[in-house]
């Protein structure tokens, strides 16, 4: 073997060895069990057996029957495995349906009792002409409908992948990963393409190491287990007794001497003035008036500026928004037109002030 098949060899190889620790890591860790890593667990597994038996044959020919059997048997449980991953991370499934188990049991013996009853040593024929192709069938109908249950994701991945979340990145790498070794098993099937069989271990290896890319780069379990993350605790809402007290004091604050005109009222003081945390009274006026603290403010200022206006204040429009508490002209008329939806010059005029 020269020095190129031997680099060959062993990346190759490398590949089915590191999904076999991964898999292993999937299997044994006790606390981080769940469904979807061990699916995903036994889909490393068969997808390493399958891959080292490729990487065997191509290098040794004359490979024992039975490997090539095991080897060919996975591909019957690969699409499933995959289906049943991305419908538990979308289901946010934890703990196996009776309905999976039964699937799961009749897949499994159809490939123990199928491969006892015709054995790939003695139906050499029968499995490269007929069952291998029922094998691949059956693996892209399952990839077909793991696409179609990804249909949502894989449509905001081509438009934006970078937008995308680290979960959904690997969810859609291992998708497009699957079929990229699926159609180089299926070209090398029909002979479309010479020399496409060593291709299949090689395009694992480096699906592999991108794959775990994703995972090294975050939270690994919530990429690849995002069903078993916990999810945020919602924010305790302000009783509604004390949101209404905490309301009027802070209303009678503002009309007392009128202090909304400081223009250097800022959330903090405020909070000082009813006692309650800057946090407190952000969440205070967000949850019960859906505003901001200067949203709050500026209201206060612009609803006097409209009373000037009215009584036919002699300020001017620019003294006016001193008058109330801005600084500058075109704050104060930026806010003006927010509030209200006039200029302090078309506000006037609507008013019949003269």
């Amino acid at each position: 073997m020269n020095i190129g098949y031997q680099i060959l060899f062993s990346f190759s190889a490398l590949g089915a060895l590191n999904g076999l620790i991964l898999c292993l890591y999937l299997f044994l860790n006790k606390r981080k069990k769940s469904v979807s890593a061990l699916l995903l667990g036994t889909l490393l597994l068969l997808f390493s057996i399958r891959v080292g038996k490729s990487v065997l044959l191509y290098f040794n020919p004359d490979l024992p029957r039975i490997y090539l059997q095991i080897g060919l048997s996975t591909c019957f449980l690969v699409g499933p495995l995959l289906f049943f991953y991305i419908k538990t991370i979308q289901d946010k499934v934890v703990k196996v349906p009776t309905a999976w188990k039964i699937h799961g049991l009749i897949l499994l013996a159809i490939v123990v009792v199928g491969g006892v009853i015709l054995p790939y040593e003695s139906n050499v024929d029968l499995w490269n002409v007929v069952i291998v192709r029922i094998l691949y069938l059956q693996w892209g109908i399952y990839l077909l409908a793991t696409g179609y249950l990804m249909s949502d994701t894989l449509k905001a991945g081509f438009t934006s992948f970078s937008d995308q979340s680290p979960a959904h990145k690997f969810q859609i790498v291992l998708w497009l990963g699957n079929m990229v070794i699926f159609m180089i098993y299926v070209l090398t099937l029909f002979n479309l393409i010479k020399g496409m069989y060593i291709i299949g271990p090689v395009s694992f290896s480096l699906i592999f190491y991108l794959v775990l890319s994703f995972c090294l780069k975050g939270n690994t379990w919530a990429i690849i287990s995002p069903e078993t993350e916990a999810p945020k605790s919602e924010k305790k809402r302000i009783a509604s007794a004390n949101a209404e007290i905490w309301l009027e004091q802070l209303n009678e604050f503002m009309l007392k001497n009128e202090r909304f005109k400081d223009p250097n009222l800022k959330l903090i003081d405020l909070a000082q003035a009813i006692s309650v945390t800057p946090h407190q009274l952000s969440q205070l006026l967000n949850e019960n008036l859906g505003k901001s603290c200067s949203t709050y403010i500026n209201e206060y200022r612009i609803e006097a500026a409209c009373k000037l206006i009215m009584n036919a204040s002699p300020l001017s429009f620019e003294a006016l928004g001193y008058e109330v508490g801005y600084n500058s002209k075109s704050t104060f008329y930026t806010v003006f037109k927010k509030i209200t939806g006039h200029t302090p010059s078309s506000y006037k005029d609507i008013s019949g002030v003269a």
